[in-house]
């Protein structure tokens, strides 16, 4: 099927739900729907049952995880593509797999019944999603896409709001954006008398590491003191916190180690309980806090 006037760029990054217009349909819509099922919303401002599908169908797709993209188009700013499709009547929404219109429905649907319909193009959504969903965006996590991590561990939240592993993991890339009002938020969603689950106290102390860090000096300045004063325990420890901060995992350690080195008792063992701080809120089996303990332990049983 040709459409006019539809060449133009793609209108942004790619997320699961997303605004298009008559020029960026052939990218937001035809080209997407070539790696997966694209559902067009068509929609106006003035339409009730419209402002009653939209946070049905967008909560399904979240649930889907990735599996489908939806797309919305207003068709008063935009008559040209629906007309074509031959639209007249909204809501009224349109999948497309490989560039083709392939299943629709119109009207506001109920939720079961959206999910219905996204599971003709998908397949089923069932208990074991979430599991995939988390490792997927685990995966996303270690090839520098936190944004797209963000998404599916949201989409986790959108079908088990009280998934811990979830809660923690999206308040720890929350953290490391930088967003930490938005990890707070997230935490707080920690089902009551859960708070000591894994993945949440990782993630809450990574909060706590981040709040910390904030709160010092220059970096280089720390680095300055340091090298003046070898024995300047505070400075030291200060500069282990911000590199820590930094992503300087190993560095951090190591001038957390040297201070332990040097004075156990310094600041009631402080150094030695920042590096704990430090692998809960790395986890477990990071390489930093395997090696960190490594470096510990033959410190302190030598």
């Amino acid at each position: 099927m040709a459409f006019e006037a539809a060449s133009a760029a793609p209108a942004g990054a790619d997320t699961l739900i997303a605004d298009t217009t008559t020029q960026g349909f052939r990218q937001d819509v035809l080209a997407e729907s070539m790696n997966r099922p694209v559902l067009v919303d068509f929609w106006a401002p003035w339409c009730g049952p419209c402002k009653q599908l939209t946070p049905v169908i967008e909560k399904a797709v979240k649930a889907a995880g990735g599996k489908v993209k939806l797309v919305k188009m207003n068709i008063d700013e935009h008559p040209q593509i629906p007309g074509q499709l031959g639209i007249q009547s909204i809501p009224a929404v349109i999948a497309f797999q490989r560039g083709q219109p392939v299943d629709g429905f119109m009207g506001a649907l109920p939720e079961s019944q959206v999910k219905q319909f996204i599971e003709r193009l998908v397949g089923p959504l069932g208990p074991g999603a979430t599991e995939e969903l988390i490792k997927e965006a685990e995966a996303l996590l270690s090839v520098g896409d936190p944004a797209g991590a963000a998404e599916l561990f949201g989409a986790v939240l959108a079908q088990e709001p009280d998934n811990l592993a979830a809660i923690g993991a999206l308040a720890k890339v929350h953290v490391d954006l930088g967003d930490l009002e938005g990890a707070k938020r997230i935490l707080e969603t920690t089902p009551a008398g859960k708070e000591s689950h894994p993945a949440v106290a990782g993630a809450r102390a990574a909060l706590d590491l981040a709040e910390q860090a904030g709160s010092l000096g220059d970096l280089a300045d720390l680095q300055r003191r340091v090298e003046a004063d070898p024995a300047d325990h505070q400075a030291r420890f200060d500069l282990a916190v911000a590199l820590g901060a930094k992503g300087d995992r190993d560095a951090a350690t190591d001038h957390l180690i040297e201070i332990v080195k040097r004075d156990r008792t310094w600041n009631e063992d402080g150094a030695r309980k920042q590096l704990l701080q430090y692998f809960e809120a790395w986890g477990p089996m990071d390489p930093a806090s395997i090696a960190g303990r490594r470096k510990l332990s033959a410190v302190l049983f030598r």
